[in-house]
């Protein structure tokens, strides 16, 4: 029913091919976008790069989204490669591990600043810079999980931090509907990734998440990306602001 073909998106945060940025760029493309993909760093590269390739993106460049050097240089070739950006997609958390496993209350004021910036103020970022190249309108969209709205056991600090990133979705959604561009925040249920895997007990989540779910079956990365290409899309435009639960309804329960 929709086609993304001609609109330009970039993707921030493909860490392997298990990553929800991932399932969200192979959507993208299968719909017709040309692709812009991030890696962390060095380190990443060797993993990035490659899937970035077999996608044909048109960009590959580092990003580590504390380094406004590494972001302004991004922006600046999509603005040299393509001259405009349809689509923003960040998909990137971060917190120290002893902030993560322990309680909300002892998290250091450090841990959580750190956490604040990277999970969330770097989407926030990534839309300043992206709002010029979108003179035609776009679509923003993030990643986060329903520990935003609930306690869920060994989310921690992350809980808040979701929370502060969808209620800036709203925010943002609020002071760029004028300029047609519409901000998301994509809720997949628990899922299988690297990033998720540094939160304690968390294959018992799954378990959880797997038998309790009106479909019995757990988000993928591919429900995720399918979902992400749809509010991309220009069938799209009149929805925006929202939280969207991607769980085979389990955050209903």
């Amino acid at each position: 029913m929709f086609d993304l073909s001609g609109q330009k998106a970039l993707v921030v945060g493909v860490a392997n091919d298990q990553s929800i940025a991932y399932g969200c760029a192979k959507a993208f493309k299968a719909q017709g976008a040309d692709l812009a993909i991030t890696y962390l760093n060095e380190k990443a590269e060797p993993h990035v790069r490659p899937l970035a390739e077999d996608l044909g993106a048109d960009i590959i460049m580092p990003l580590d989204v504390r380094s406004e050097a590494q972001m302004a240089a991004l922006f600046q070739t999509i603005r040299s490669t393509w001259g405009k950006l349809d689509t923003v997609l960040h998909s990137i958390a971060f917190s120290k591990k002893e902030d993560l496993h322990g309680r909300v209350v002892d998290c250091s004021a450090d841990g959580f600043a750190l956490a604040m910036d990277i999970s969330v103020h770097s989407f926030l970022r990534l839309i300043r810079h992206a709002e010029p190249l979108m003179p035609h309108g776009g679509t923003c969209m993030t990643v986060s999980f329903m520990g935003a709205q609930k306690v869920v056991n060994n989310y921690g600090v992350m809980g808040p931090v979701k929370a502060a990133l969808e209620a800036s979705v709203r925010y943002a959604a609020a002071e760029l509907g004028p300029r047609g561009i519409s901000v998301h925040a994509l809720s997949p249920g628990p899922l299988k990734t690297r990033a998720a895997s540094g939160i304690a007990e968390f294959d018992d989540l799954l378990n959880d998440a797997a038998s309790r779910a009106p479909t019995h079956h757990l988000a993928t990365i591919e429900d995720t990306g399918a979902y992400a290409a749809f509010l991309a899309s220009r069938e799209a435009f009149n929805v925006t602001g929202g939280v969207h639960p991607i769980d085979g309804g389990y955050s209903i329960l």
